[in-house]
């Protein structure tokens, strides 16, 4: 004897959005997020996508070369390819901030700045990460006039200029070799006395005659006049002469959001999940880089396999609570 299950989504295709009780919310528009709403979708739950901007960290990245079947594609296209995929399915997204998550008996009621109040079984969290500061004088002076974070959308501003990248890990060094294409000269600008990035990246920029390295040191200052003309670093008083900086000096979690839903975090403020991306709340997945999940490794493939695991286990958390 087989069990039937019937799933809200063949029973309700026409009510407005926030007049539904969904079998699982996401949260985050990245690839974890993604890759869980696409699975949820293929158990036939009920999902909806919330998500402030569609992709993520994947918007500020520069070339992708180590996502399986996709030889090298920039972060923006990827971005694209994975909401076409999603497309398919007919999951709704929604572009909005989330900023409270509040249990109802034994559901939850997804609450976002606009006022919209979506129900639910079931939420999966993928809110990424945040890029970090510098926090020096000039960042925000200069920000949108030769201060960044999102190298994709500005290298072709820089084409045959002077730049620095400010970082030492995978996102400067793919930042790194994506201005070269553009700029005549890139500084990359680093605390460490060498890089954290993957050895594939260090080689490419090695071998890049356009890429100068400026190891144990830390920028001081961010000046100019109308745009930025220098950074000034902490250790030597030198200043670099530079027509733009792009700041990629790692990212941190939403923690304040996730203490303010109860969910539990680790030291650094990322979600504490369990091999099934269960986190501490019953009914409530995380999935992806704001998640203890894997340790440092924040990779796409793994917060894409994360968003997977998640949805797999809110399908199963639903069966048992809920049919």
């Amino acid at each position: 004897m087989s069990l039937k299950i019937t799933f809200r989504r063949l029973e309700l295709p026409t009510r407005p959005l926030e007049e539904k009780e969904y079998d699982v919310v996401v949260i985050g528009g990245g690839p974890a997020g993604v890759a869980a709403a696409i699975y949820a979708a293929r158990y036939m739950l009920d999902a909806i996508l919330v998500t402030k901007e569609k992709g993520g960290q994947l918007n500020k990245i520069g070339y992708v070369e180590n996502y399986p079947g996709i030889l090298k594609i920039m972060g923006p296209e990827l971005i694209d390819r994975l909401y076409e995929h999603l497309a398919k399915y007919k999951v709704p997204v929604v572009l909005d901030e989330v900023i409270d998550v509040k249990r109802e008996e034994n559901k939850f009621n997804v609450i976002t700045a606009s006022d919209r109040v979506f129900k639910t079984e079931t939420v999966i969290l993928a809110l990424g990460v945040v890029k970090r500061k510098l926090g020096v004088p000039g960042e925000e002076e200069f920000l949108g006039r030769g201060v960044s974070y999102c190298a994709p959308c500005d290298a072709p501003l820089f084409k045959d200029k002077v730049v620095a990248v400010v970082g030492g890990g995978d996102s400067a060094a793919s930042a790194s070799l994506l201005l070269a294409e553009y700029a005549r000269k890139v500084y990359v600008i680093h605390r460490r006395s060498r890089f954290r990035a993957q050895p594939y990246y260090i080689r490419q920029m090695e071998l890049n005659p356009k890429i100068e390295f400026i190891f144990n040191s830390n920028v001081a200052e961010i000046g100019g006049t109308k745009t930025v003309e220098w950074v000034k670093i902490k250790e030597t008083g030198r200043k670099i002469f530079v027509n733009g900086v792009f700041i990629e000096i790692g990212a941190d979690p939403p923690a304040e959001f996730f203490r303010k839903i109860g969910v539990e975090t680790d030291g650094k403020g990322y979600v504490k999940v369990s091999k099934d991306q269960s986190t501490n709340i019953p009914g409530i997945f995380a999935a992806g880089d704001c998640t203890n999940a894997a340790g440092a490794f924040k990779q796409i493939v793994v917060a894409a396999a994360q968003g997977a695991i998640a949805a797999d286990s809110a399908y199963r958390y639903i069966i048992k609570e809920f049919r």
